[in-house]
């Protein structure tokens, strides 16, 4: 007489769960959200390397075009993402036993403005921050191309775990 029972309450615990898993990193409901629209970032730092704001843009494009299902529009979108390079900058990091620089620290700044019209209680406001660090004996000019892209790359992975990765 128990084991019907048990296996009852068994069969609707079973049936009451449900486990959602996203092998992309997202979570979205795509019956609410179908489109994301992505702004120009300008970059508005004291400091400016001009090929930045275009290497930006079309990385947080790819991330979101490749990695949902979502149209990636230039405006009007179910989700809204605007902003701009607030930081590009750079600081001595350490110095060497000659009491020069022996590291240098590059630093870029986006501050973002995130809407979802499906859920407005998800809008925000915020900056993201990367940094990188290369030897002072180098110029900027020959290493600048792969850590800017290596800084973009973590900035993107952010915005895309602050909008839509919901961790």
């Amino acid at each position: 007489m128990k084991k019907p029972l048990i296996y009852t309450l068994f069969a609707l615990l079973l049936t009451a769960c449900s486990v959602s898993y996203s092998f992309n990193g997202s979570s979205i409901n795509y019956d609410k959200v179908k489109s994301i629209s992505i702004e120009n970032f300008p970059i508005r730092s004291a400091y400016v390397w001009a090929p930045m704001e275009a290497m930006f843009y079309n990385d947080l494009t790819d991330a979101y075009s490749h990695k949902t299902k979502l149209r990636v529009l230039k405006k009007n979108g179910d989700l809204q993402l605007s902003g701009e390079i607030v930081e590009y900058s750079q600081t001595n990091k350490s110095v060497a036993a000659d009491g020069f620089s022996a590291q240098t620290q590059l630093k870029m700044t986006v501050n973002v403005r995130f809407v979802n019209n499906s859920e407005h209680k998800d809008d925000f406001e915020q900056r993201f921050s990367a940094t990188t660090v290369y030897d002072s004996s180098q110029q900027l000019v020959a290493v600048q191309e792969a850590l800017v892209d290596e800084m973009i790359d973590d900035i993107v992975d952010q915005i895309f775990n602050a909008t839509v990765a919901n961790w």
